[in-house]
């Protein structure tokens, strides 16, 4: 698997590697019964900026911590995600704008849907103009300072705070998820980037094939 940039072998060290919002489509309800998530699919060039991160994570759930990494290139064509665990690769994800591809690895809960990771992170760090222009009717996301709140009908859905500037780049640094429909927070943490004006380097190959 080429990687680019990326060594993901060196992040065997970092606890419980899974992926780059691996467990935000769980929930703690059936989900026959969950409320339906927004369905945020945006063209990965509408980000505005190339970037290739490392990220690690921490989701808290239930009175339960997890420590998990991410691999995420995006590009004006593609938008690629690998998430791994103690080194082996479980979920990769493919997004070119149009269609989304997925692989994934037997031990993953059912809860966890390639439609839910990819909105979380365009939510997170898609500039706000293009959110609002594809939110459905009755949908809202505002910012105040550093803290981003998605809301449905005036009701908060969920709320990011950011350590540095989110409106310029905000996946540097620090960044707090809390979803309070499903009822997790995520934190977030760049271990190392490369971003903006950057020229792409070679792109994560995220094929939806087994490993």
């Amino acid at each position: 698997m080429q990687l680019g940039r990326m060594q993901l072998g060196s992040w065997r060290g970092l606890g419980l590697p899974l992926s780059a919002l691996l467990l935000s489509a769980c929930t703690t309800q059936p989900v026959s019964q969950a409320p339906a998530r927004l369905g945020l699919k945006l063209a990965p060039a509408t980000l505005g900026a190339n970037i290739s991160l490392q990220q690690h994570l921490t989701v808290e759930r239930n009175g339960r911590t997890d420590q998990l990494d991410a691999a995420l290139e995006i590009d004006a064509q593609q938008f690629n995600m690998v998430g791994l665990a103690f080194g082996q690769r479980v979920l990769t994800l493919h997004y070119d704008g149009q269609t989304l591809q997925s692989w994934r690895h037997p031990m993953l809960p059912s809860q966890v849907r390639a439609e839910d990771v990819l909105e979380d992170t365009q939510l997170s760090l898609w500039p706000l103009a293009p959110i609002r222009a594809a939110l459905p009717a009755g949908w809202d996301i505002q910012q105040q300072g550093r803290t981003r709140t998605l809301s449905l009908q005036g009701e908060p859905v969920m709320v990011i705070n950011y350590s540095s500037d989110s409106k310029t780049a905000p996946w540097s640094g620090k960044m707090e998820l809390n979803n309070l429909r499903y009822h997790y927070r995520l934190t977030i943490e760049s271990v190392s980037d490369a971003a903006d004006d950057v020229p792409p380097g070679p792109a994560i190959n995220a094929t939806p094939a087994a490993p």
